[in-house]
């Protein structure tokens, strides 16, 4: 019986796989309006985002393709501009800041629940999270607007006597069935492995409801990269953050005056 069900075990490890990468794949096509073909090339794409509020522009690294997202307006001259340059050339360009590295489970996390926890877990989907209206301090995975309502669809959270401690929650995305990762721990409870356990679990429940999660990173955040590997997610793809053109960089006053030659 051995061989069967470890056979067995494959099998479901390489549907779950395959799932992880089609429904990643296709959130990545949407976001940055490229094709499949495209996204699995070995080329530079120059795509644009029609609906993208102007001045728009995100650049992907997938496997061997680099896409450049733009808002229809600075479509010629960031293409003109990036044309024939590297991945990481292109990742240099001025006119955009900030690196996330985003994470998808492996298929080590989906069984792998050995940590103990000596804390009170909790699992809350949907409407259920509107009872933790007025908790404060989890902004990365559970925040409330004015209204009482929040965007997190999924939590697991930690107690200890009645206190939350720990919050890892999930969010939809702009594709149906992926959703996004967010981790939070009260700094006296930090490095004792809460946040592993919580986002390996938060990813059990929601794999177990045909959701993929992924988990993001920015490429300065060594605690969270190392939370995401010991959770047993690996790197799947890298963009930027931001532009300067739209005025968001805190370094504004400095770089307003590139941004008004880039448009002007």
């Amino acid at each position: 019986m051995g061989p069967y069900l470890s056979a067995g075990k494959r099998a479901v490890e390489m549907n779950i796989k395959t799932m992880i990468k089609n429904k990643t794949e296709e959130l990545l096509i949407n976001e940055f309006c490229c094709s499949s073909d495209e996204l699995n090339g070995k080329s530079t794409v120059f795509s644009i985002n029609f609906n993208a509020k102007q001045p728009y522009i995100k650049i992907l690294a997938y496997r061997n393709c680099v896409v450049v997202c733009t808002s229809e307006d600075l479509h010629p001259k960031v293409q003109e501009l990036l044309l024939n340059k590297n991945r990481d050339e292109i990742f240099e360009l001025p006119l955009v800041y900030g690196q996330t590295i985003h994470y998808v489970p492996d298929n080590g996390c989906i069984d792998d629940m050995s940590d103990s926890l000596k804390y009170e877990c909790e699992c809350l989907f949907y409407r259920d999270i509107l009872s933790l209206d007025g908790v404060t301090g989890f902004e990365n995975s559970l925040a409330f607007h004015e209204n009482g309502s929040t965007s997190t669809k999924a939590v697991c959270i930690a107690k200890d006597k009645n206190k939350i401690i720990g919050v890892a929650g999930a969010a939809e995305s702009s594709i149906n069935g992926v959703w996004e990762i967010g981790i939070d721990v009260r700094e006296e409870y930090r490095n004792a492995r809460l946040g592993t356990y919580l986002v390996k679990r938060l990813t059990k429940e929601l794999l177990a409801r045909n959701i993929i999660p992924f988990y993001s990173a920015s490429v300065t955040n060594i605690g969270s990269q190392m939370v995401a590997s010991r959770c047993g997610y690996i790197p799947f793809w890298v963009d930027t953050f931001g532009t300067i053109l739209d005025g968001s960089s805190i370094y504004n006053d400095i770089t307003k005056d590139l941004s008004s030659k880039f448009t002007g």
